[in-house]
Parts: C-alpha cells; structure tokens; sequence
C-alpha cells in the first residue's frame, strides 16, 4: 500500500454514525422485528447473490464471478431480494418480510449507497390500499408519531402541484414544462414520454409534498414495473410510493402474477437496455416458473430503512446512520 492510501486509511477508519445513532439503529430494528412477530409475518433469507440481475433500465447491477461453480460462474447481486421472496410466496410460504442488504451500481450521495438495508414483505390477500394501511402503522413506529397519511393517485399529485394532467397533456406541453424547470435537451428533442414525467414529478412534484407521510399511487400503465395493470381510461399500475419529508421512502406493488405478461416485460426491459447499449440481463426463469406455478394474489412492498432511520434520528444524511458507507468500505 502506497503512503498516500496509508495516510487515507488513517483518517477515515472511524464509523460515519455515531455510537449513540447506532444503538437507536438497533433499538429500531428490534421494533419492526417485534411489529412483524405480532402480525405472524415470517422472516426468511435469500440469496444475496443470484445468476439474474435487475431488468429495469434505471437499475445497474453489480456483478460478481464464482470459480467454484464452472458452468453458471456469473452472478449478480441483489438489487432487491423480490424474485426470491416471490418463489417462497408461490411455495405457500404466507406472509414474509426479510430484512437485507440490497445492492446497486452508480448509487451514491446524501440518500444513496451501493449497499444499503432494505425492508421487503408480502401480504397474500392484500391490495396496494391495504399494504399503505399496514405500512402507515410501521412507519409511524418507527418515525414515533401518529400523523395521518394522505393519499394522492399520481394525476392528483401533478393537477395540485402544476395544474398539469400527466396523462393527457401533450408531449409538446411536457417538453415545454421540462426544459423550463431547467432539462436540457438535445437538437432532435427526441425523448421518451415516461422520462419527462419522471423528470416533472421529481423537480416539481416530489418537493412540493410537503411534511409527514404522503402516498402517490395509481401510476400510468408503462410504469408499472412489477406491479399490475387495472383496466381503464387511462389504465393505471397498480402501485405506490411512500415519501416522508419528500423523501421517498418505499415502493409498493399490488404484485403481477401473470407468469406470460411477466415474460413479455422482462423482454421490453430487453429491447430498452439494448437501445441504451447496457448490459443484458438473463430472465430470472426460476421466477417465471414460480409464476407458472401460481403466485397468490398479494401486494408487497420495497421499504428503505437507511432513509427512514435517517429521518427518525433528524438527520440529513443516510451515512449519518450507517456505520461504513461505500467510502469508507
């Protein structure tokens, strides 16, 4: 080791969190453990390894290689541990919860890490509105208050916050909004209607939720990711977010259980990250036969504990309440 990596280590070995954030850490952990207990949710492990990474474009995987194990020696860690939870789901496992380390390439900053907890459980029986109610409970624990949340569907969100129907409005309008809240587009203006959305709802929308606990759901159908589609007009997916403070804290799923339709969108996934020149990522087949073989009807959700320990120690910095983020791995 060179000196100046010596003289580095030398003053950043100490943990980011201070002893007294990482007792409250604990004490919280113990809480959402006893919280599931009472409720007769089982905890379970998986792997934190597998040989599918995350389809979804906006997800990098990080990848790692086995000698040991000469024909499948490319693995990927687990950006969520949902396809293996669903597995146990189609299994008859009932209600699950897991609390893990998730992992995912370029994330970095005051609300991101590379490795980061994550909260994940499923409830056979439930829809999307019944997970909020649980999820609300958990996080007024957690958090120490008893606020109510508000529910807004995602048209509602944008009508109150910019006067715009995000399902109706143009794509000239949208371009319009975009680059006057500062996007910067190239001369073809050439852009997909889903990325200007999600560019309004982040800079215009998100930060002007507000205090407390607010759900957005109902999103538009090419955003379902995991989730189910509802017929209608417009149809909408079947899923929410959690944003504490503005913050998003959780994503949720009234889970797709169509093993073909799951196929088709591990596929689109496919056709988008070969657009943008990114890595393929194998379709998780033990996932689709799981499906196959029959997912009951439930709703899950993602829940990100550095990002609500943050909050609950009125910090501003998930490394404020973690011990070792990536820099100092």
């Amino acid at each position: 080791m060179s000196g100046g990596a010596n003289k580095h280590c030398a003053n950043d070995w100490p943990p980011t969190a201070s002893l007294a954030a990482l007792r409250l850490r604990a004490r919280l952990l113990a809480g959402i453990r006893e919280f599931f207990a009472e409720r007769g949710v089982l905890e379970v492990e998986t792997p934190a390894v597998a040989r599918a990474g995350a389809s979804d474009v906006h997800i990098a995987s990080l990848a790692t290689t086995c000698g040991a194990d000469a024909d499948h020696g490319h693995f990927y860690l687990q950006s969520s541990p949902e396809f293996a939870m669903k597995r146990l789901l189609a299994a008859g496992s009932g209600p699950i919860y897991q609390v893990c380390r998730a992992f995912r390439d370029g994330e970095n900053g005051r609300l991101h890490n590379l490795e980061f907890t994550l909260l994940e459980w499923y409830r056979p029986g439930f829809d999307h509105h019944d997970l909020m109610g649980e999820l609300d409970a958990l996080v007024n624990q957690v958090l120490g208050s008893t606020a109510p949340a508000r529910r807004l569907t995602y048209r509602q969100s944008f009508v109150e916050q910019s006067g715009l129907d995000p399902f109706d409005a143009s794509m000239e309008v949208l371009l319009e909004r975009c680059e006057a809240c500062g996007l910067k587009l190239t001369g073809d203006r050439s852009v997909e209607r889903d990325l200007l959305l999600d560019f309004l709802f982040s800079h215009g929308v998100q930060p002007a939720l507000g205090e407390g606990l607010v759900y957005v759901y109902d999103y538009p159908a090419s955003q379902a990711a995991l989730a189910r589609v509802r017929a209608g007009q417009p149809p909408v997916a079947e899923r929410f977010e959690l944003f504490v403070n503005g913050i998003e804290i959780a994503n949720g799923y009234h889970e797709l259980a169509d093993a073909d339709e799951q196929r088709k969108r591990f596929a689109a996934d496919g056709r988008a990250r070969r657009a943008l020149g990114l890595e393929q990522m194998p379709m998780d087949e033990r996932l689709l036969a799981a499906l196959a073989h029959g997912l009951p009807d439930c709703a899950g959700v993602a829940v990100g504990l550095d990002r609500l320990f943050m909050i609950a120690a009125g910090e501003s910095s998930i490394d404020a309440v973690m011990a070792f983020p990536a820099a100092r791995a």
